[in-house]
């Protein structure tokens, strides 16, 4: 064993982890923490989440509250997003902690719980660093104050068509009051749940339309949690582990911050708008937020990838481009390319065009193929499971023109058709639906 297994310290727990190893989830490190991986098996969770709803643990998020007067020009200063654009008590926003080069130290939540409050939620494993580089660039900022309130606050998560019946069942019991956010995303509110005060969400991280997020106190978790499974059950809610959860953000193409966000295997920064549509969401360059970390790089980030949509990017340009490469959906096809294969491609593996090296997989799985509730009719028309990935490829491939010679290479010399796709995931009236290659839709 090498001395930094034996000096590294054991992962920290949740305050659900007893109740985890109880119902016989299998356990595994992760961002620090022991944490669910799976309960029954990956397969059905995702399909219950997609059917019903899926009840995650997700307190080994960090949450940061941020208060006072200056705290708007504090985040202002430290997120990629406006601030400002949260103009009320109960909306929400995706953002980033940008560094200089326009790269992402991480992606985050940023809610807006009262006038001069707010609660920034960031991944597990970025937590000290998170808080380090936040603490920096608090410094000579009046009028602010950053709490840690990770260990006070936990955090579940219910996502799912049925979510919403759920919460409302729980809201009309005894001790229970208050009203659901507005049927918005990035809206919440502030109920009350068997007499102890929670923040509610409508936010989320598996590509359902219907999601919440709850932040109750730590003490109050595991009976809220318990709760939400025994009015849940009947509608047909199950725990879900961390497998399912990363099958279900992949299938919505959502990234994850390690593979389509941070640095790259070679370890450069990947561009934050290497991710068009999430830089979109989650940067603001209006003259009214001012300077931010990353504002410049960001910028000419933008220009570029404009200027390439318009097909107008200068040839010595794409020479030294600011962002050479975009994330893109992949579809792993049979040998025919007539559509989808369950043979999956891994995180890592090259992306070859005509030969030639063009990128590699960012994550990589197997996913089930979930149909909407009382779909059932056309569930027996397509396959059961497909193989789905994000890649890093190359910016001038774009889905449905550079797919007739793209391979992903699994090892040497031993390659698998593969496909540029516009998205695996369509949102319905009903609910989600798998969109299959050929992508029909359009």
């Amino acid at each position: 064993m090498a001395a930094s297994d034996v000096d590294a310290p054991p992962p920290a727990r949740t305050v659900l982890h007893a109740w985890h190893v109880a119902a016989g989830a299998g356990m595994h490190a992760f961002g620090g923490y022991d944490m669910p991986i799976q309960y029954q098996a990956i397969v059905p969770e995702h399909l219950a989440t997609r059917r019903a709803a899926g009840l995650f643990d997700t307190s080994h998020m960090g949450r940061f509250r941020v208060t006072g007067a200056g705290a708007v020009p504090f985040l202002q200063r430290a997120l990629t997003n406006d601030a400002e654009a949260l103009v009320a008590p109960g909306q929400a926003q995706y953002t980033l902690l940008a560094d200089e080069t326009g790269g992402a130290l991480d992606d985050a939540y940023l809610y807006r719980l009262a006038d001069d409050e707010y609660l920034l939620v960031v991944n597990a494993g970025n937590r000290a660093q998170d808080w380090e580089w936040l603490q920096q660039l608090c410094q000579g900022m009046s009028r602010v104050e950053m709490v840690d309130d990770s260990e006070r606050l936990a955090m579940i998560a219910l996502q799912g068509p049925a979510a919403e019946a759920i919460l409302t069942d729980l809201l009309a019991a005894p001790g229970s009051r208050g009203a659901l956010p507005e049927p918005r995303r990035n809206r919440c509110s502030q109920v009350v749940l068997g007499g102890r005060e929670t923040v509610v969400a409508r936010t989320g991280y598996t590509g359902e339309p219907v999601c919440f997020e709850l932040f109750p106190p730590t003490d109050a978790a595991v009976e809220l949690w318990e709760r939400l499974l025994a009015a849940g059950r009947p509608r047909g809610a199950v725990p879900v582990g961390l497998g399912a959860r990363d099958t279900l953000r992949l299938e919505a193409g959502l990234p994850l911050y390690g593979h389509e966000l941070g640095a790259d295997p070679s370890g450069r920064a990947i561009p934050i708008y290497a991710l068009p549509g999430l830089a979109e969401l989650a940067v603001s360059l209006i003259p009214e937020k001012g300077d931010f970390v990353g504002r410049a790089a960001l910028g000419r980030q933008r220009e570029e990838v404009i200027a390439r949509a318009a097909g107008c990017l200068a040839e010595d340009a794409a020479a030294i481009a600011a962002v050479p490469r975009y994330v893109r959906r992949l579809a792993v096809l049979n040998a025919e390319r007539t559509g989808p294969s369950v043979n999956p491609v891994r995180a890592g593996h090259p992306l070859l065009h005509g030969g030639r090296s063009v990128g590699w997989v960012t994550s990589g799985t197997t996913v089930p193929c979930a149909t909407p509730p009382g779909d059932g009719a056309n569930a027996a028309a397509g396959p059961d499971k497909r193989a789905i990935a994000l890649a890093y490829v190359d910016a001038d491939l774009v889905p449905r023109r550079a797919n007739a010679d793209l391979v992903a290479e699994k090892a040497p010399g031993r390659t698998v058709p593969v496909a540029l796709v516009a998205r695996h995931l369509q949102v319905t009236a009903t609910g989600t639906r798998p969109v299959l290659y050929p992508d029909t839709g359009r």
